[in-house]
C-alpha cells in the first residue's frame, strides 16, 4: 500500500479476544421476494412461507420468512466483523429461533467471541468460537446460534490481495 492508502479486510486471529462484542454496521430488510426466492431455491414446500391464505389461518397471520434464510442473513451480516478472513467454517452448534421473522423485518447481527486459540495443525491459522444473534427493528432477538471457524493470522502466507493493481495514471481531477 502507498502512503495515505487505507484498507480493511476483517479481523485476523490476533484481533479476537474472548468476550469481544461485535455488532454489524449494516442492517438488512428481508423482502417478500427474498423469502419467495429462498423458498424456491431450497424447495421448501411448506405453505406457511408463500401462501397468504394459508398463513392467514395460522397464529402468525402472515407468511413466515424461511428460518434458514434468517440464519443465512444474520450470519452474512456478521461476516465482516467475525469471519471475513476465515478459510473454513468448522462447526455449528445450537440454533434457536426466538421470534418469527416476516417480510419487511430488518435484521442486525450481534456476535460475542467465546473462544480463541491457535490451530494445532495449521500454524498460519487459529480457531475462533462465536455466538451470534439476530435482532429485529423492534429490538427482539429472533435467532441465536453458535459456530466455530478457522481464521488466518495477520502474517499468514495464504493472504492474497485480489484487488487488480494498475500502473495507469488517473485521468480525472
Amino acid at each position: 500500500m502507498t502512503a495515505g492508502q487505507t484498507w480493511r479486510r476483517g479481523p485476523f486471529l490476533e484481533d479476537f479476544a474472548v468476550g469481544d462484542c461485535l455488532r454489524s454496521s449494516l442492517g438488512r430488510t428481508i423482502s417478500e421476494t427474498d423469502n419467495t426466492w429462498f423458498t424456491l431455491l431450497t424447495m421448501n414446500t411448506n405453505q406457511i412461507h408463500f401462501n397468504d391464505e394459508f398463513a392467514a389461518k395460522t397464529e402468525f397471520r402472515y407468511p413466515l420468512v424461511v428460518s434458514t434464510l434468517t440464519l443465512a442473513v444474520v450470519l452474512g451480516l456478521s461476516v465482516r466483523d467475525t469471519s471475513e478472513n476465515a478459510i473454513a467454517n468448522l462447526g455449528w452448534g445450537e440454533v434457536k429461533l426466538q421470534k418469527p421473522v416476516f417480510a419487511g423485518d430488518t435484521l442486525w447481527a450481534e456476535s460475542t467471541i467465546t473462544s480463541v486459540r491457535p490451530s494445532r495443525s495449521r500454524p498460519s491459522c487459529g480457531i475462533v468460537g462465536v455466538r451470534t444473534r439476530g435482532i429485529n427493528q423492534r429490538r427482539e432477538v429472533v435467532i441465536e446460534f453458535t459456530r466455530t471457524f478457522m481464521v488466518l493470522t495477520r502474517e499468514a502466507p495464504e493472504l492474497i490481495d485480489f484487488f487488480p493493481e494498475t500502473s495507469e495514471e488517473w485521468s480525472v481531477g
